[in-house]
């Protein structure tokens, strides 16, 4: 039998963050996943800190933006592969009155260090935005293809990653010792993303709401190839437009929580397309599409923590459409929690997820 600290189930950007948390920390560790489609591997890999829809910061920002920039930053070194690269962001705007918005918004403290007050003028010659954009401060994008495959290849050769499906059968609890197949652990960790509905040990609805705790949200996006857009940053209006170098762009998302397949659609190719016509004015080419599905939950607040019968199970989840930019500061926040009872201090939930769930340390203060 092999003995670890920790066994990790799933490795989107929750389960790499949390193995990197391990690893900073000298725990010993086996990750498993079965390379199906994750919203990781499909996600544009963005690092924002605002909501561009409406000006506003994105939760705890200023926490996750600086902690991420770091971690991927270091993660590249580590693996030797790059996958950070610093990219400006502009947000197009739409009438005078939403630079007007902006510029107020920009005064505002937790948002003065993210937005540049002063409207840029539009100098690219095959993007619509007669009334100039705003730029984001502290953006960034990641390789999400890299990031899994490189780092997976990483705890291959450390002896610390098993290419299969996670059989929740054989997973018994025994004296303290959290046993499955041939691994004995002290606790494990589920970062399955949306496949955590399929986890007989997660509870798919709130015990009071009967709601549904996590909702699927299927996201599509395209990559096009356009000679003549020569677009260098990261450009938002209905939809983000994203570099990827020799003229390949990143287009999307969609939303969809009806269809929660993986699998593409012409109505969202179709969406995208028509949404995409009205920012760029040159020609393109659709090259691929691409589906993954998002774990989110009613109130966009991640849930991470400890069922109230079973202290040695943890859950890592909900990070929605912000995991690339949350996930590294949320690791370390679980990691104390698993390791010291450090309690989570995240802002009250709306669902009260601790009780609903049985949870321990899940959106609001509470102690082991």
């Amino acid at each position: 039998m092999k003995e670890v600290d920790y066994i990790v189930v799933g490795l989107g950007i929750a389960g790499i963050s949390f193995c990197e948390e391990l690893e900073n920390n000298y725990k010993s560790f086996i990750a498993f996943d079965n390379n199906k489609v994750t919203s990781t591997k499909v996600a544009a890999g963005v690092i924002n800190p605002v909501v561009l829809k409406r000006f506003t910061p994105v939760w705890n920002a200023k926490l996750h933006v600086s902690s991420s920039i770091l971690f991927y930053k270091q993660l590249s070194k580590k693996i030797d592969s790059k996958l950070f690269q610093e990219t400006s962001m502009f947000r197009i705007f739409k009438s005078i009155a939403e630079q007007n918005n902006w510029m107020v918004a920009s005064d505002k403290k937790e948002l003065e260090e993210f937005l540049e007050p002063k409207t840029i003028s539009n100098d690219y010659v095959h993007i619509n935005a007669p009334f100039g954009f705003g730029k984001v401060n502290s953006t960034g994008k990641i390789d999400t293809i890299a990031l899994i495959e490189k780092y997976k290849k990483y705890l291959q050769l450390e002896n610390k990653y098993q290419n299969n499906t996670f059989n929740y059968s054989l997973l018994t609890f025994k004296n303290q010792q959290v046993i499955y197949n041939n691994v004995v652990s002290k606790k494990i960790v589920f970062c399955e993303g949306s496949s955590v509905n399929k986890n007989p040990f997660f509870p798919k609805v709130a015990q009071h709401s009967k709601a549904a705790i996590l909702i699927p949200n299927k996201g599509e996006y395209l990559t096009i190839k356009s000679n003549d857009l020569k677009l260098d940053a990261m450009l938002k209006s209905s939809l983000f437009i994203i570099p990827l170098g020799n003229d390949f762009y990143k287009v999307g998302a969609t939303y969809d929580r009806d269809d929660v397949s993986v699998q593409i659609t012409t109505q969202a190719r179709d969406e995208l397309i028509l949404k995409l016509k009205e920012i760029i004015t040159c020609d393109f080419e659709v090259v691929d599409q691409v589906a993954g599905i998002r774990p989110t939950t009613r109130d966009r607040r991640p849930f991470l923590g400890s069922l109230t019968d079973n202290q040695q199970l943890f859950f890592f989840n909900g990070l929605g459409t912000r995991g690339i930019t949350a996930a590294p500061s949320l690791a370390k926040i679980l990691f104390n929690f698993t390791e010291n009872s450090i309690e989570i201090r995240f802002f009250f939930s709306s669902l009260d997820i601790s009780k609903a769930l049985g949870f321990i340390g899940v959106s609001k203060f509470v102690k082991r």
